[in-house]
């Protein structure tokens, strides 16, 4: 299929084949009839792609901010990485449209194929031929709403929250700020409501539309004519309500406001504009200063968009999907009338000169429409064909014989940013293997993977990835959720398997992966545990030598917060943060002690937001692993120290180490001779172990037995703290 995409770097747009999206469960899969261009907010990502570095840093402070935190605990070459990684990718583009249902997903009732539906997101609402949208983020379209009315849902929807903000009632004055589409939006609703509204926006032609549409005024902002129809309409008190639906850099929208909006007035800021409010101004009237948030409640929230939970109605009443079915409702009945607004309709195919020509300003318009081939005509709801990847048989549990000078053929299971940054630009370098088949859930992942990293195909059909024999390894780099599913199924078709940490999430995942492994008599696992095959750790341990005696350990991970939004928050899906990334810790413990751990026992401050975890092993060593989240920011993300037999061995954030120790001839002392170029965490020694374990059919980097008991000790951790007691470990068969 094809979807418009854009490189943020380069400012290049495109429309790219990519891979269909797959139908998952809780959602639809959606063929696109019309796609709206945002004219504000989709025009001002295309210019900004198309500043310099130090101008995208400027129009961005908060993503600056971000990147100087990851500096600080990972270190430059792996931040240039990741920020270019996400830079120099294909980014899409759009978020309002309307199309037929094509395929419907497990737990979707309320919709049927073949049904016209309004669907909104900007990861899902895209300018593709094919979408795959959850649950509350589509709506029916009432019967005899043309598809390309529908289309607006989205835009109509953040107009819509804007105006429930500012809670206009009957009677009242409003006065907008910005007449592009939002505000020719806001216009309209604020007028069927029963307030009178007035216009402000320097273009003429705009202002003469909103009068069409419904304002009792509209004029330049530096005219008197606005003031005095102001005054006017208030008796000279000053508006009810201010709604800022304007853009760019001047203040003089909300310094507008302060002057023409009554005492105890509603300034709403629905666009993104500039917000020094002048404190006199605003301080004298006592003006009431609201924010309106995109769509509705629901936005942001990944439980209410991507899994469906809706808000009980009771407590709140619109909601980002209701604001949309409400939306459609007034198109349908008349009350808000889009077809004014609609400067021009451009076939799908020309989208990049579409865009191009708005950016030059060559097109003027307030509503550009993208029309796709072979859409359903205003009024027609029956679904067109389509071609929907066809599922195949998965392969025998047995390994393909191959040759010792075959490359070996590598399929990742997902392409995010551990994946892109960490895994992948090592193994595209590497001698000897070759990435065949990149799958992803969106089209557009895939996409990028396939053209960064050399894949041979891209798709989002895993089944067909699974059952193709000529494929040697499976690389599992999905969200936590899924592992152990998908690790179950590729050791079931035969193939090595590398999955990111964790392995599972419960006791009944990492069971059925187990299982798996019985049925098939396929072990070839490897779990990503890569801090054993850090150089500095291992030349480390190499310098500490041998012990005698039990060994106590101690293992600081200052984790720090997660940033609002993050999907490791999602503990009810996706694990507690320890239960996700604490097998690294434990298994870089069990590999300094050598053994595997017995008992483990947690506990936790309050709100569980620090935990110290104490593992005990069969000769009497001990590790405790603090995974702290409220520490200093800039204090180093790991440090530790193993204690025995007179020496000490201390590891700094994998950037410098040290073994002290006291024997015969006296005290001895080595250090790291020099700070490593970057903080090197063992990923790139622990592919080269896998990679050569695949192709020689030699033992794979850490046993099995190990892995497991591994997984079973952070599992391990959440009882423990539940019970207050240590938990005993069964030893791994």
């Amino acid at each position: 299929m094809k979807q418009v995409v854009q490189n943020y770097k380069s400012g290049e747009l495109a429309v790219l084949d990519v891979p269909v999206p797959g139908c998952k469960p809780g959602g639809v899969l959606v063929r696109t009839a019309y796609s709206l261009i945002s004219t504000g907010t989709e025009l001002m990502k295309v210019s900004e792609a198309g500043m310099s570095m130090l101008g995208k840093a400027r129009s961005r402070p908060d993503q600056v901010a971000k990147v100087m935190q990851s500096v600080a605990t990972n270190g430059v070459p792996a931040t240039y990485r990741k920020v270019m990684g996400k830079l120099d990718s294909y980014t899409p583009l759009g978020y309002s449209l309307c199309g037929v249902v094509e395929q419907v997903g497990t737990g979707i009732d309320d919709v049927k194929v073949g049904d016209l539906v309004a669907c909104a997101g900007n990861e899902h609402a895209l300018h593709a031929e094919l979408n795959w949208v959850p649950k509350n983020l589509y709506a029916r379209v009432p019967d005899g709403l043309a598809p390309r009315h529908a289309a607006f849902g989205t835009v109509g929807s953040i107009a819509m929250q804007g105006v429930r903000q500012g809670e206009p009632q009957l009677g009242e004055v409003a006065l907008v700020i910005g007449l592009g589409l939002i505000g020719q939006l806001v216009v309209q609703l604020l007028t069927a409501s029963g307030v009178r509204v007035v216009g402000v926006d320097p273009d003429p032609a705009r202002c003469e539309l909103a009068e069409r549409l419904g304002a009792a005024a509209c004029g330049d902002p530096a005219s008197a004519a606005v003031e005095a129809a102001v005054a006017e309409l208030t008796d000279g008190h000053g508006v009810d309500q201010v709604y800022l639906a304007a853009g760019g850099g001047s203040n003089q929208p909300v310094e507008l406001a302060a002057r023409l909006c009554r005492d105890r007035g509603r300034v709403v800021d629905i666009g993104k504009c500039r917000l020094d409010l002048p404190w006199n101004a605003y301080y004298e009237k006592e003006l009431d200063v609201r924010f309106s948030r995109s769509y509705g409640p629901g936005r942001y929230d990944p439980e209410y968009e991507l899994e469906g939970r809706d808000y009980p109605i009771g407590y709140v009443r619109w909601t980002e999907r209701r604001n949309l079915a409400c939306f459609l409702d007034l198109l349908a009945r008349g009350s808000v009338d889009v077809e004014p607004l609609v400067s021009h309709v451009a076939d799908f195919d020309d989208a990049v000169e579409t865009y191009q020509r708005l950016k030059d300003g060559e097109l003027k318009a307030v509503a550009v429409l993208f029309r796709y081939a072979d859409h359903a005509e205003e009024g027609e709801t029956e679904a067109p064909a389509v071609t929907v990847p066809a599922v195949r048989p998965s392969g025998s549990a047995s390994t393909p014989a191959r040759s010792a000078k075959a490359p070996v053929r590598l399929a990742f299971v997902g392409a995010g940013n551990y994946a892109t940054s960490m895994l992948l630009p090592h193994l595209a370098r590497r001698d000897g293997v070759e990435l065949s088949t990149v799958v992803t859930t969106t089209a557009l992942s895939a996409a990028n993977a396939q053209r960064k990293f050399g894949f041979a195909e891209a798709t989002t059909d895993l089944d067909a990835v699974l059952g193709d024999k000529s494929i040697d390894a499976v690389f599992v780099v999905t969200r936590h959720s899924s592992h152990a599913e998908l690790t179950r199924k590729a050791l079931l078709a035969g193939k090595a398997v590398f999955v990111e940490k964790p392995l599972a999430l419960d006791q009944d995942e990492l069971a059925a992966v187990l299982a798996a492994v019985e049925e098939s008599g396929n072990d070839r696992l490897q779990v990503g545990f890569n801090r054993r095959f850090a150089p500095l750790l291992q030349e480390a341990r190499k310098r500490f030598g041998a012990r005698t005696g039990p060994a106590s350990l101690r293992y600081l991970v200052n984790a720090g917060r997660l940033g609002h939004g993050s999907w490791y928050l999602q503990q009810g899906t996706e694990g507690s943060r320890f239960a996700g990334e604490g097998g690294h810790f434990i298994d870089t413990a069990s590999w300094l002690l050598e053994a595997d751990p017995v008992s483990v026992y947690a506990v936790a401050t309050s709100g569980n937001e620090d935990l110290q975890v104490v593992l005990r092993y069969p000769d009497g060593s001990t590790a405790t692993i603090s995974y702290v989240t409220t520490g200093a920011a800039g204090f180093p993300k790991e440090t530790l120290d193993l204690v025995a037999d007179g020496k000490v061995l201390r590891l700094d954030d994998f950037v410098r180490a040290s073994v002290f120790a006291d024997g015969g001839a006296g005290r001895k002392r080595w250090v790291s001779s020099r700070l490593p170029k970057a903080r090197d965490k063992g990923q790139s020694a622990e592919l080269a172990s896998f990679i050569k374990a695949v192709r020689t059919g030699g033992p794979m980097p850490v046993p099995l037995e190990s892995l497991v008991a591994t997984t079973a000790a952070t599992l391990a951790v959440q009882a423990g703290l539940a019970g207050g007691a240590p938990v005993t470990l069964a030893r791994a068969r």
